[in-house]
C-alpha cells in the first residue's frame, strides 16, 4: 500500500473511525450499465472478461463515474470470478444471463484446479494489479481507491453450482455431502484471495472490500437445551463443526477473519470492509467482532438505526440505501437519503447503496441523491 495523503481521502478517514458530515459517498457497481459511457466502452472491449483483463478499458470504466459524479471513492473495475478463472475453472459471461462456470461438482473436478501456490494464479491476475497501479496514478489525490474480492463462501458457491441460484442449493448440498471437500476449497480460496488482496494493496489500493454476497444462504443455527445445535432452515448438522458454531460462522465469518488476519500480517493496518448481504440484523452485528473488519457494509434489508443501536458507536457502517429507491427518485429518494443521514448523524458512516446500482437507474437520480447528500 503506497503512502497516501490520508487527510485528503474522506473514506479512509471514516475507516479510521472519524465521523464526517456529510459522509463520503460511493456506490457499489458505480461503473456499470446505467452509464452511457460504460456501455460504449463495453461494446468496444468485446467480452466482459476482456473489459476486466485489459487495463486500458478497466482504468477507463473505473474513472468514468469519478469524472461524472466526483464520488469520494473509486472501486477497481473487475469481477469476483476472476479468481476461479485464475485457478483454472472455465468462466464465461452470457449476455442477459450472467456468469456461467463449469460446475465444480465433486473431487474429480476439484483436482483439475491449480494449487494455491501455483505461480500461474497470480500471473493470470497480473492485469488487475496493473489496473490498480494505473488508477492510483490517475485518480484525484482526494479519491480513495478500493480493491475487492469475493468472500470464500460466495466464490465457492459459484464454483460449485456453475451459476448463482437463489438458495445456492448445489453448494449447500455439497457442503452437507462432502464437507471435507468444501473445507478444502474454502481453504484454497482463503489463501489465494488473501494474496490477491495483498497485491492490490501493494499496487496502490487504499482499502479493500470483501463481498459476501451470499451470506443470506447461511442461516444462523440456534443452540438448543443441552448445548446441541438445531439449524434454522435445511442446513444439516453435518455442516456444523460443533454445537457452538453456526453455518454463518463456519462457512463465512471465520474464513473472512482468516483472510483479514493474513492480509494484515503482510500489510499492517490494512483497511477492510466486509459486506455480508442477507445476513440480517444479527449477522451484520457480528461482522466486526467475528472478522476484525474495519467496517460493515449494510444491505438494504437491515434497519440501519437498529443496527447502530446494536454496535458500539465507534463501529464504521457503510451503505443501506435501497437501489430501487434510487430508481424511483423524487421525494422518496430525498426521504431515504435523509433517513440514512439521521440514523448515522455524528457516527462514522460511508454513504452507499445496500446493494449494487441497477442498469435501469436514471443518471439524473444519482445526481439528485448526491445533491441531497451534499446539500
Amino acid at each position: 500500500m503506497t503512502g497516501t495523503p490520508q487527510g485528503e481521502r474522506k473514506v479512509l478517514r471514516v475507516l479510521e473511525g472519524e465521523a464526517i458530515g456529510p459522509p463520503p459517498a460511493w456506490m457499489m457497481r458505480q461503473a456499470g450499465r446505467y452509464l452511457p459511457e460504460y456501455r460504449a466502452s463495453r461494446a468496444e472491449a468485446g467480452s466482459f472478461l476482456d473489459l476486466c483483463y485489459n487495463p486500458d478499458f478497466a482504468v477507463e470504466v473505473t474513472l468514468q463515474p469519478i469524472r461524472r459524479f466526483g464520488f469520494d471513492a473509486a472501486i477497481l473495475f473487475s469481477d469476483i470470478l476472476v479468481v476461479p478463472h485464475a485457478l483454472g475453472q472455465d468462466v464465461r459471461f452470457v449476455e442477459g444471463e450472467g456468469p456461467r462456470l463449469d460446475p465444480l461438482d465433486g473431487r474429480e473436478a476439484f483436482s483439475q484446479l491449480r494449487e494455491a501456490g501455483d505461480p500461474a494464479v497470480m500471473t493470470h491476475l497480473a492485469p488487475v494489479f496493473e489496473t490498480v497501479k494505473r488508477l492510483r496514478a490517475e485518480l484525484p489525490r482526494e479519491t480513495t481507491l478500493l480493491g475487492f474480492c469475493g468472500a470464500p463462501w460466495t466464490v465457492a458457491s459459484y464454483m460449485i453450482g456453475g451459476r448463482g441460484t437463489p438458495d445456492l442449493a448445489p453448494a449447500r448440498a455439497l457442503a452437507e455431502g462432502d464437507t471435507a471437500l468444501v473445507d478444502t476449497l474454502i481453504d484454497r480460496l482463503v489463501t489465494v484471495q488473501t494474496d490477491y488482496l495483498v497485491r492490490q494493496l501493494e499496487a496502490g489500493a487504499d482499502a479493500v472490500q470483501i463481498f459476501e454476497s451470499h451470506a443470506g444462504t447461511l442461516p444462523l443455527a440456534v443452540p438448543a437445551a443441552g448445548g446441541t445445535v438445531e439449524p434454522v432452515g435445511d442446513v444439516a448438522e453435518s455442516a456444523l463443526p460443533d454445537a457452538s458454531v453456526d453455518a454463518l460462522t463456519r462457512w463465512s465469518l471465520r474464513p473472512i477473519a482468516r483472510m483479514i488476519a493474513g492480509v494484515r500480517a503482510r500489510v499492517p493496518g490494512a483497511k477492510i470492509i466486509v459486506f455480508a448481504r442477507g445476513s440480517g440484523l444479527d449477522g451484520h452485528a457480528r461482522v466486526v467482532p467475528e472478522t476484525a473488519a474495519d467496517a460493515i457494509g449494510v444491505d438494504w434489508g437491515v434497519d440501519l438505526k437498529a443496527l447502530r443501536a446494536r454496535v458500539p458507536a465507534s463501529t464504521v457502517t457503510q451503505g443501506n440505501l435501497h437501489p430501487d429507491t434510487l430508481i424511483e427518485g423524487g421525494a422518496a429518494l430525498d426521504a431515504a437519503v435523509d433517513t440514512v443521514l439521521a440514523a448515522t448523524a455524528g457516527l462514522p458512516h460511508i454513504f452507499n447503496l445496500g446493494h449494487g446500482i441497477t442498469p435501469q437507474t436514471p443518471v439524473a437520480h444519482v445526481e439528485r441523491m448526491l445533491a441531497r447528500l451534499r446539500g
